[in-house]
This record gives structure tokens, C-alpha cells and sequence, in this order.
């Protein structure tokens, strides 16, 4: 009976042990890539030729890596505008620009009389891109209200 005990006691202890060895993993999973996405508060879809309009963005992550960047660029398919950064930067279009923070403003300034629309990107140092589209139609400025 003694050394069936401890037949069963070594057989356990070794289970145990495969158990232990098998369930640990010196690699730490770390994820490095998430999702996210640019929500912008409502833009006016006109605006005077000369006049600003302007875009609060801000990034929303399903997730935070620290050593994550974000960058952004446009491109203007129609009309004639100057896309600026809060700190005053010009955007000049296809280049691509660091966005230092989670929440920034863009400013638009329309320089046409026609309908103009601008494609804004922003893309994660993983490649993940993100595209939101304004269009602003010209809005002329009445005589009367600027006397």
C-alpha cells in the first residue's frame, strides 16, 4: 500500500510539473497596433472666399502603445484652399505632417468661388490609415450686411 502511495504521489507531482512547464510562457504579448479613428465636431459646409473654416479633430483609440505615431497629410481634389495647423503650420498637399496630440484644430481657408473639397488622412507609424472628406460650397458676402 506504501508504494502504491507513493506510486500516485510521484505520478501527481510529475503532472503537476508538465501542467506548470507547459502553461507558462516566457514571451510577453505585448500588442502594439490598435485601431482608431478621427471624429471631428460638425464643420459649416460654406464659407466666403478668403473666409476660414475650422475642423476640431481629435483621434480616438481603442487602445494606447506609447511609442504609437500619428501623422497627417491632405489632398484638395477640387477647388483652390490653404489647409493650416493650429500652431500656424501651412499644409502643403502630400506631405506628411507629425500630429503631436490626441485633439488639434485644422483651419480652411477657401481661396476659390466654387465648390471646393479636401481629403484629410491620418495614418499610424503601423500603417493604418484613416480618410475624412469636407466640402464646402461658396458663400458670397452681401453688400448690405458689410456696410
Amino acid at each position: 500500500m506504501r508504494k502504491m502511495t507513493e506510486t500516485i504521489f510521484v505520478a501527481a507531482f510529475l503532472l503537476i510539473g508538465v501542467v506548470c512547464v507547459t502553461a507558462c510562457s516566457d514571451r510577453l504579448d505585448v500588442q502594439q497596433v490598435y485601431e482608431f479613428d478621427l471624429a471631428t465636431l460638425p464643420v459649416q459646409t460654406t464659407v466666403v472666399k478668403g473666409g476660414e473654416a475650422e475642423i476640431r479633430c481629435k483621434l480616438v483609440r481603442s487602445g494606447e502603445y506609447s511609442e504609437t505615431q500619428y501623422f497627417i497629410r491632405y489632398f484638395q481634389p477640387t477647388g483652390k484652399g490653404e489647409l493650416r495647423m493650429e500652431d500656424g503650420t501651412v499644409l502643403v498637399p502630400n506631405d506628411l505632417y507629425p500630429l503631436e496630440g490626441e485633439t488639434f484644430r485644422l483651419y480652411y481657408k477657401s481661396l476659390d468661388e466654387g465648390q471646393q473639397k479636401i481629403d484629410i488622412y491620418v495614418l499610424d507609424s503601423f500603417g493604418q490609415l484613416v480618410q475624412k472628406t469636407f466640402t464646402f460650397n461658396s458663400e458670397t458676402e452681401d453688400k448690405e450686411d458689410s456696410e
